[in-house]
């Protein structure tokens, strides 16, 4: 397991100036634009705008932090107000939000067609989180992680014969790779429980 500090990550500014994402997680590690088979990040949003583009990229927006935001998928508006409730759309569809009362930070998980897949969940509470192992040969290389992120309150994580590591606002947990343990979490407040997966041969997500 590895403890990914929120205070380690760098800033990378918008294009557009309307806020600015850092990446909490990559795979492959290091991975760019162009290659990665999932990336999750936290953005900070400032003002409403357009996204960018991202043909062949499915989408899992998380609210985690504000009021809210209305997001504008392909023409049809939707109000994001419940914080940590996902959703999901095609990367490559035309969208924009506006926000409904001020900044907010969403959790952005986003996947490459056919390399990888993704839930997200909000948990409350004690939870035993197993890890996901590799593809068929159980290696190292495949896209597989569990990915914690501590969103309110004060979370906790454990593997077993290992030191309990308090995870505080945005801090994040990692189990990946063929060799990762079992970990039990717990939380006072909220935190968002990411299933990183395979893709299931010949799906596509529209």
């Amino acid at each position: 397991m590895r403890i990914l500090r929120a205070a380690e990550r760098p800033a990378m500014p918008w294009s557009n100036g309307g806020g600015v994402t850092r990446e909490v997680a990559v795979h492959p590690p290091g991975a760019g634009w162009d290659t990665f088979a999932w990336r999750v990040s936290l953005a900070d949003v400032t003002r409403d705008g357009p996204y960018s583009p991202l043909p062949g990229v499915r989408r899992i927006l998380t609210v985690a932090d504000g009021a809210g935001l209305a997001l504008t998928v392909d023409g049809t508006t939707r109000r994001l107000t419940d914080r940590c409730r996902p959703f999901a759309f095609p990367g490559g569809a035309e969208t924009g939000s506006r926000l409904l009362d001020g900044p907010v930070v969403n959790l952005n998980v986003m996947l490459r067609e056919g390399r990888a897949d993704a839930t997200v969940e909000r948990v409350r509470g004690r939870r035993v989180v197993a890890p996901v192992r590799g593809g068929a040969d159980g290696g190292a290389e495949g896209p597989e992680a569990v990915l914690i992120v501590a969103v309110e309150g004060d979370t906790r994580v454990r593997t077993a014969g290992g030191p309990e590591e308090r995870l505080v606002r945005f801090d994040a947990a990692l189990l990946a790779g063929p060799d990762a343990a079992p970990a039990e979490m717990w939380t006072d407040g909220t935190a968002a429980l990411i299933v990183l997966s395979a893709a299931e041969p010949g799906r596509s997500e529209g």
